[in-house]
């Protein structure tokens, strides 16, 4: 196992003001055993007085003050760039990581095929479940293994995993920059929401490994940032989505199969996607009619999902045919 006591991680914490999240998120990743080389927060709140208080109570932090919300990827694009870790630890401002977060998790990179490392994710109250490790559904959509059940220790194997959840989730720089999209480590014209999909789907397909370290504890608010405070941890999620937030979510389903998906494996799945596209949108015309056209308006999206997709299978058909080193 290569020796990672002295790898070196940055950190990149997107936050939008809410609630006292920051504070609990940061004060954890100054307690960590493996200390962070550097800790670069991405303020969208718009609110002068928050910056102004990172600043004064956190002066080690590395601040960049948004002058509009740039939303999350495009907020975790800015921090990748200005980083300098060989290692990036992406964070919700909603989460806070037991002290050895960052030690076990780097554990994870065994192999140098391993690009992405997730821990294992509980709820606030340390009892329930988030995330062991992200997946993809039958219907296209990101599974959370796991997800709202009890912590009974029930996954505490290590082993590869699909991906990561976007909540926490470390990267290695050289599997990022391997991947990148143009500027985009992440796909800005997602902004947020199916970003950790699409990113861990792009790097399987070019050969890079996902691993579940569940030593690597985090805590998670569920939906914390977005979500008003009776939809925190709550199943059937999109009901406590404002309609702007629904457009975006569906939007980004069909923009990350568009990238990602082959023709094969839609004609596999095809009719588990079709129930749950014909579920959720039997749901917006009884419900959320709004939507509609919030999502028509993003119609413009697909075919520049179209054109990273052609750019992307040129790319692994060019590296197809060179020599093996």
């Amino acid at each position: 196992m290569p020796d990672k006591v002295n790898a070196s991680v940055s950190v990149v914490v997107v936050t939008c003001g809410k609630e006292n999240y920051l504070s609990s998120c940061l004060a954890s990743l100054i307690a960590q055993s493996h200390s962070p080389d550097e800790v670069v927060v991405i303020d969208n709140s718009l609110c002068q007085g928050l910056s102004n208080r990172i600043k004064e109570e956190y002066p080690e932090v590395k601040l960049y003050v948004s002058k509009a919300n740039l939303f999350y990827s495009s907020s975790l694009n800015k921090g990748i760039e200005v980083s300098k870790g060989e290692f990036i630890l992406c964070l919700n401002d909603d989460v806070s990581l037991d002290k050895d977060f960052i030690h076990e998790a780097l554990k994870g990179f065994w192999n140098d095929n391993i690009g992405i490392v997730s821990g294992k994710i509980l709820r606030k109250d340390k009892k329930t479940l988030d995330s062991t490790g992200l997946f993809l559904s039958f219907c296209r959509t990101p599974k959370e293994r796991g997800y709202g059940l009890p912590d009974s220790r029930q996954f505490q194997k290590d082993g590869f995993v699909f991906g990561a959840s976007g909540c926490s989730a470390l990267y290695r720089r050289k599997m990022l920059e391997d991947i990148k999209e143009g500027k985009d480590y992440f796909d800005s014209d997602l902004r947020m929401f199916y970003e950790d999909l699409d990113i861990s789907w792009r790097a399987k397909r070019y050969g890079w490994s996902s691993y579940y370290k569940p030593q690597a504890v985090a805590y998670h608010a569920r939906g914390g940032s977005f979500r008003p405070k009776k939809g925190l941890n709550k199943s059937f999620a999109i009901r406590f989505l404002s309609d702007q937030l629904l457009g975006e979510l569906i939007k980004n389903r069909y923009i990350v199969m568009i990238k990602n998906e082959s023709l094969y494996r839609m004609l596999l799945y095809i009719f588990p996607v079709i129930i749950y596209d014909f579920c959720l949108w039997a749901y917006i015309l009884l419900f959320r009619r709004k939507v509609i056209k919030i999502f028509m308006l993003h119609s413009r999206y697909f075919p520049l999902a179209l054109e990273k997709r052609k750019k992307l299978s040129r790319t692994l058909a060019t590296r197809s045919c060179l020599p093996r080193a």
